[in-house]
């Protein structure tokens, strides 16, 4: 009999690379994982993990027994939440952006916790660059970030339009060099700014920097600097430029849910719940572009 949570242990080691992480993902000691790893191989009689290089990898056998460990993992998930058992032990991890952390996702990720009060959902927020990263490090099951469009494929992906936002009471437009609100640098929409001003000529200096979207959406409308931000974000105290006063469009960029392989059935239905609720919130960012 293989022990599911000698083979949870397996798992955890396989998608985050280390015995370090796994232990941190499974709220276990280093140790317990290491000790319930060695059981399995003793049960199996085979090496599983490869463990002599940066990263932990699977062997031949690990690689054998690893779709059917997911497998029966999943399977048993799936028939305790059909059996309605609130005791159902897991995990999700999810990472979104700023502006998709408050109200927009709230009413879904609410929905998803009444409906799995054994599973432990846990949500970071913050700049999409920073979330990607942690997910690339094994820190996130679930990532929704903004990214240039097709820069790499998730398993659902929307157009953000974006929009130049002055101050309606305080406008900056005419200033030279023309102020700027702004992220910190590697933030996704300061690089299309800078760039774009560029292009058209436009003498600019970074006046506002926040790592906070509402910061920056508050910066604009106090008159504190120019800004680019999604259209969807657009307040009545700002101001939109268009052409009208010299600004090209800026291409979109896009939102997009990735996913790392092999997640749980519960965490399959957060990640359509998600799809969902961004089908909802894009819909009308898309139709008023």
């Amino acid at each position: 009999m293989l022990d599911p949570v000698l083979l949870r242990s397996f798992l955890a080691v396989v998608q985050t690379g280390g015995f370090t992480r796994a232990a941190a993902s499974l709220h276990l000691t280093q140790s317990t994982v290491s000790q319930q790893v060695r059981r399995l191989e003793e049960q199996l009689g085979a090496e599983l993990l490869d463990r002599s290089g940066r990263y932990v990898v699977t062997t031949t056998e690990g690689e054998r027994l690893l779709g059917y460990a997911n497998r029966i993992v999943a399977l048993m998930d799936e028939a305790m939440l059909a059996l309605g058992q609130s005791a159902v032990e897991g995990e999700v991890r999810l990472g979104v952006p700023d502006d998709f952390a408050a109200n927009s996702l709230t009413p879904y990720l609410a929905d998803f916790a009444d409906a799995h009060p054994g599973i432990r959902l846990e949500i970071t927020s913050g700049l999409s660059h920073d979330v990607w990263r942690a997910f690339n490090a094994g820190e996130l099951d679930l990532a929704l970030i903004k990214q240039r469009a097709g820069s790499a494929k998730g398993l659902a992906s929307w157009a953000e339009p974006l929009a130049w936002l002055d101050s309606r009471a305080r406008p900056v437009l005419a200033r030279n060099p023309v102020p700027l609100a702004v992220f910190p640098p590697n933030g996704l929409y300061r690089l299309e700014m800078t760039h774009a001003l560029d292009a058209m000529g436009k003498p600019w200096r970074i006046a506002y920097v926040s790592s906070s979207l509402p910061g920056v959406s508050a910066a604009a409308e106090g008159g504190l600097g120019l800004t680019l931000l999604p259209r969807r974000l657009i307040t009545s105290e700002h101001r939109e430029l268009g052409e009208a006063e010299g600004f090209a469009p800026v291409a979109p960029v896009e939102v997009a849910l990735h996913a790392r392989n092999q997640l749980p059935g519960y965490a399959r239905e957060l990640a359509a719940a998600l799809i969902e609720a961004c089908e909802g919130i894009m819909s009308p960012a898309l139709s008023s572009s």
